[in-house]
């Protein structure tokens, strides 16, 4: 085939993945992401498939029997306890706001920057590998389209640069990274796009494997039974595939390596851990993934089989290569394009995770501690530190894919697909004694992970990576060292040699190191944390013991230097909220300083975040002894400081609950007297008309009294309102709290003004997450909030192309429901977001002469809020495009509904 069409293929695929991960956003956006879909968690897992699956397995298959099956069959039965772990992995990272398995390892052990580190390094040094195998897997299938089979068998593949498709496909693929996976730095917001290309791309890959399957068995050789009947001809194929008994260990070393790369692999950490969305979706995870995991291996052993038969013995075409090479040979280029896209699916998707992972790690955990720690710009400086760490991500993605590139261009042009990927599974399973300790067992340290995983990734590299760089003739003076001589069981590989020995001795340099080491104080409290995560989730910054003294402007001014002024002051408030605490008290409470410290780890990583935390903060250590006077004294005075906190609270609220009295009395007189004079005029003008003038025409009585009738409703609802307004602000109104359901009440609401909305041409659409907790509240008046908030918004939409919208959402972590009103009026202008929650304030409408309503809707919505432990404000405000927002708090003991059948 021509290489511009292949040329022009492949970048037009990558446009496609660009509209995909761009449609991701936007769904996003506009409060519809689709990943909040068990069924899409469990496809981006299938990110696990990459080139090693898709050509990979064939070619292992027709060299080596059924051991191509160990890949998919460890992480199969692996699948129950991998819910287990994954779940209390997936809680701690929820918790302390960790976005790679570098800063997981990194905060387990007192974050510290030296392990964290380490765990790039390994990670670098073993996927990088693993990436420059897709590379190849994308050059060879490009070769074999523009080449042909056997041309590109025989075809030396040394090209200069400018001309390397492979080159610029690097570099197309770290424009795709750089826009859609380095724009969110903190781990808040999620790469919704990137992930939904990935879901995208598992389709695709499946869809072109099983097609491509299906022509082999069907189209080639006429069926099952026939194509296995002339492969059990080959004696070559039928020693290959009978089991030897001394293979058992050779299986399941092979087993326990996929089953540690399902959890390791830092592409598998970013979609299983950080990109999750609920955990419920871990659940069915566990038999989809497998699921996917069968249906994209039925086919491996006839493209196998049949293109051993096709090509015939002493081919010169790569088995690795068969799922392409095959439809090519056979004529049908149009499936040979659809196996080529398949393939490219299969390969980018896992360039773009393992890139965006691993450039994650090299500036949370190599790069930001350097400069943080060095202080190379003012911490004031916010927006050239937040510019910093967006192109430090950025350059360690072009860095990253760089090295692959090169590490393909000189190295991994020599080994099979199947050989480099095994080598990436033995690296990354060295981090299993370091993470699985660290959350079962509180004895784990520093020293014992660090001793674990350099004597690890010692023999690993010693074992599998030392022979792809050094010819066998220099290792002559090392024999005792040679791969061989690891083995010491009969029998096993390298891959299984390497496995063996790398992981005996991690296990037991993580257990004598924890053992001879001590923790320090951070570490103590990081381990409890960690193997009691599920007790400590919903509030372990009470868990801190420590003795810290930091200012709120410092805080602040730190959180606003990578979050920015809006993002650090929306999360400031909310904590304040929840926990009570002062924001201007000086110093801060300490478990501000923690929850900032988790807030910070979210996005520059838990090592860097402990640094710039340390940079603001006086903090001083607690020894035992000084823990144990604290606790002697605290049981001698609790009692007295408990009847004198009382007692001043009850004076403070006794005077405060006077001054207000006094002032709303005030406020009464002067508000009621000035509202109720025009309605009261209104009425004493047109009664006099009537009274003066008894021949006035029917229509004209009737018109009249129509206005009176109206103008003493009005009236009504003013001192109902004014009535129930001072209700609230005395203390003397009655909530009926009950368990309800707000999805349920905003339906009603939406129904009982529906007819309203259609009379003034405005449209009324509702997105209700389906899971919203149920909250104790007050029923009536929350249908209260809600009507009124419609009716704000319907008095200020444009009567032509008026639009309101409901969005109903809830924060596992923080513990609320947040309900969003957005319309498309004018807006409020920016001085009076706070004010138009205060009694008798309007905010002009330019379009008429007088305000429209009394002022009192608001105001009686925030005192209903208030009284609810919730938050209500004004949230986006400009021309075109109003939000105003409330939260509610909701009870971590309340079981969370069933899921809906489908979202309004």
């Amino acid at each position: 085939m021509a290489t511009w069409l292949i040329a022009l293929l492949s970048f037009g695929y990558l446009l496609l993945l660009f509209a995909v991960a761009y449609w991701g956003e936007w769904r996003a956006r506009q409060g519809r992401s689709l990943l909040n879909r068990s069924y899409m968690y469990a496809l981006s897992l299938a990110v696990y498939c990459t080139a090693w699956t898709y050509y990979g397995s064939v070619g292992r298959a027709a060299e080596g029997g059924l051991t191509f099956l160990t890949t998919y069959i460890g992480p199969t039965l692996a699948m129950p306890l991998w819910w287990m772990v994954m779940h209390k992995i997936v809680r701690i990272s929820k918790v302390r706001h960790i976005n790679t398995l570098a800063d997981f390892v990194s905060a387990r052990y007192g974050k510290s920057v030296s392990i964290g580190a380490l765990v790039t390094l390994i990670c670098a040094f073993g996927i990088t590998p693993y990436i420059a195998l897709q590379i190849k897997a994308i050059s060879n299938s490009f070769l074999i389209l523009t080449e042909g089979v056997v041309e590109a068998a025989a075809a030396g593949q040394q090209v200069a640069l400018l001309e390397d498709t492979a080159f610029y496909l690097t570099l197309g693929l770290a424009l795709f990274i750089i826009l859609f996976g380095t724009t969110n730095i903190s781990n808040d917001e999620r790469h919704e796009g990137m992930v939904t290309a990935i879901v995208f791309e598992s389709i695709i890959k499946l869809v072109a494997f099983v097609l491509v399957g299906i022509f082999v068995t069907y189209g080639l050789f006429g069926g099952w039974q026939p194509l296995f009947k002339q492969a059990a001809e080959i004696p070559e194929l039928a020693q290959n595939f009978t089991f030897r008994t001394e293979e058992h260990l050779e299986w399941f070393f092979l087993n326990l390596a996929a089953a540690m790369a399902v959890w390791f692999l830092p592409r598998q950490f970013q979609v299983a851990v950080v990109e999750n969305t609920q955990e419920r979706h871990l659940k069915r995870a566990v038999w989809l993934f497998p699921l996917y995991l069968l249906v994209i291996n039925l086919f491996v052993l006839p493209i196998a089989f049949g293109g051993r038969l096709f090509f015939g013995a002493g081919s010169p075409v790569d088995a690795d290569t068969y799922v392409l090479s095959i439809p090519q040979a056979a004529g049908y280029p149009a499936l040979a394009l659809f196996a080529y896209v398949g393939g490219f699916s299969a390969a980018t998707s896992m360039i773009i995770v393992s890139t965006i992972s691993l450039s994650t790690m090299l500036s949370n955990n190599l790069i930001m501690p350097i400069l943080v720690s060095k202080v190379v710009l003012p911490k004031q400086d916010s927006r050239r530190w937040r510019t910093v760490l967006i192109y430090t991500r950025r350059l360690s993605v072009l860095v990253v894919l760089l090295l692959a590139y090169l590490y393909f261009e000189l190295v991994g042009k020599d080994f099979s697909l199947v050989s480099i990927g095994l080598i990436s599974f033995v690296a990354v399973s060295q981090f299993a004694p370091a993470v699985i300790g660290g959350i079962y067992w509180k004895q784990g340290t520093r020293v014992g992970a660090s001793l674990g995983l350099l004597i690890g990734i010692g023999i690993w590299a010693w074992v599998l990576v030392l022979p792809t760089l050094v010819s066998p003739e220099a290792l002559v003076l090392f024999s005792w060292l040679r791969p061989e001589s690891f083995t010491g069981l009969a029998g096993l590989s390298s891959i299984s040699s390497a496995l063996f020995w790398s992981l005996s001795g991690n296990v037991l340099g993580y257990y004598v190191g924890s053992v001879l080491s001590r923790q320090g104080r951070k570490e103590r409290h990081e381990a409890e944390l960690f193997v009691n995560i599920y007790k400590y989730s919903t509030s372990y910054e009470q868990s801190v013991i420590w003795k810290a003294k930091a200012y709120m402007p410092d805080l602040r001014s730190l959180l606003s230097n990578f979050l920015g002024d809006e993002r650090a002051n929306q999360l400031l408030e909310s904590f304040a909220q929840q926990h009570n605490i002062d924001l201007e008290s000086a110093p801060v409470d300490t478990r501000l300083i923690s929850y900032a410290e988790k807030i910070l780890a979210g996005t520059i990583g838990a090592a860097s975040a402990r640094i710039m935390i340390n940079s603001v903060v006086d903090e001083a250590d607690i020894g035992r002894a000084e823990i144990v006077d604290i606790l002697k004294e605290s049981q001698q005075l609790v009692y007295l400081n408990r009847e004198l906190s009382r007692k001043s609270k009850a004076l403070e609220v006794a005077s405060q609950e006077l001054q207000r009295n006094d002032r709303l009395k005030n406020e009464f007189i002067s508000t009621v007297t000035h509202e109720l004079k025009t309605p009261i005029t209104s009425i004493r003008a047109f009664s006099e008309i009537l009274h003066d003038n008894p021949d006035l025409e029917e229509d004209e009585k009737k018109q009249f009294l129509h206005t009176i009738i109206k103008e003493t409703e009005r009236m009504e609802r003013l001192i109902l309102s004014v009535l129930d307004l001072e209700r609230f602000e005395s203390g003397k109104q009655l909530l009926h709290f009950q368990t309800i359901q707000l999805n349920d009440l905003i339906r009603e609401s939406a129904a009982s003004m529906r007819q309203v909305f259609q009379e003034k041409g405005v449209q009324l659409l509702m997105h209700l997450d389906p899971n919203l907790p149920r909250i104790e509240a007050d029923a009536d008046r929350m249908q209260q909030v809600i009507l009124n908030l419609l009716s704000n918004a319907l008095k200020f939409c444009p009567a032509v192309r008026g639009r309101v919208i409901i969005y109903a959402t809830y924060d596992l972590i923080n513990r609320h429901v947040q309900i969003d009103i957005e319309d498309n009026g004018k807006g409020i202008p920016e001085g009076s977001k706070e004010l138009i929650f205060d009694k008798f304030f309007q905010v002009e409408n330019q379009t008429i002469r007088k305000p429209q309503g009394s002022g009192l809707g608001l105001a009686i919505c925030r005192n209903i809020i208030t009284h609810h432990k919730g938050k209500i404000w004004v949230q986006v405000s400009q021309p075109g495009r109003t939000v105003l927002s409330f939260r509610l708090p909701f009870s971590p003991q309340k079981k969370e509904p069933k899921p809906a059948d489908s979202v309004e």
